[in-house]
């Protein structure tokens, strides 16, 4: 595995894979778990290389969270990319990604989908993300980029993103991998404490609890969403949000909605944990 951190090197090493065939690309902000591992293995189930780039994107996070204390561990990292044969790690150092200072730095916004949930928990986020996404589709130009359905909204951002801009490259969604105990893997998972973790996977049981409600029947979306947050607080967790969307366009269920998809984020101690679950309507 060739380890780079330049963008003329990254280019040209990019160029010897695509001779050979299609190029697939996973980014992430590393701290790698098996989650990012199945990312990795579905890029080579539909291309020839893999390219992974490690970047803790200084443009999504707030002032107040936790880009200093976000869990770094390359060597572990390469190590475990290494063993999976990915091509080419891609490492850029900040001043590499943003070689103008962060408030001059031109941005990608997605509007609407970007403004709800977590865009609204967290202003700025998805244009952080939007941004970086859209720079690195730049500098790999792969023909496909795997990203994982835990982060539900960023999935239909990205795919947003690619749509509207006429990028050349397919988004690939990937089920979220979890714990045995149904606690979706996440590098955020680390800043729970004994206790935060046995109430975790309450998270996921709460959302499955409420699957099966919509399958007995159940079509107030609005009171639905509030019974899932009041499950939640009533075991610990301060819910941020907790919604029933159209999986489509994230907006409230309307009567053409084939496909729902249940958010939630709430805050376990130190850590901010999100998932879903999607479901069909019948």
């Amino acid at each position: 595995m060739k380890m780079l951190g330049q963008i003329e090197a990254l280019r040209r090493a990019v160029l010897g894979l695509r001779a050979d065939g299609r190029v697939a690309f996973v980014p992430t902000m590393g701290n790698l778990h098996a989650g990012h591992l199945t990312l990795v293995r579905e890029a080579f189930r539909h291309a020839d290389s893999v390219v992974v780039s490690i970047f803790v994107n200084p443009l999504q996070f707030e002032p107040n969270e936790d880009l200093d204390k976000y869990p770094r561990t390359l060597e572990a990292d390469c190590r475990a990319l290494e063993a999976e044969g990915v091509d080419l790690l891609f490492v850029p150092p900040v001043e590499v990604m943003y070689p103008v200072p962060l408030e001059q730095q031109t941005r990608v916004e997605v509007p609407g989908i970007s403004t709800l949930y977590c865009g609204a928990s967290r202003p700025g986020h998805f244009a952080g993300v939007a941004t970086v996404v859209c720079k690195l589709f730049n500098m790999v130009q792969p023909e496909l980029a795997i990203f994982g359905k835990k982060d539900y909204q960023q999935l239909l951002v990205m795919r947003r993103m690619v749509c509207d801009l006429a990028m050349s490259v397919e988004i690939l969604g990937v089920d979220t991998v979890r714990e045995p105990d149904g606690l979706a893997m996440s590098s955020r998972n680390r800043y729970l404490d004994a206790s935060e973790r046995r109430v975790a996977p309450r998270l996921y049981a709460t959302l499955r609890a409420a699957a099966a409600r919509v399958t007995e029947g159940e079509c107030n979306w609005g009171g639905l969403g509030d019974w899932i947050r009041k499950e939640l607080d009533n075991v610990g967790f301060r819910t941020d949000y907790a919604v029933v969307v159209d999986a489509a366009t994230l907006l409230p269920p309307a009567d053409r909605s084939e496909k729902l998809v249940i958010l939630v984020a709430a805050w376990l101690g130190k850590a901010r944990l999100i998932d879903n679950l999607e479901m069909e309507i019948k």
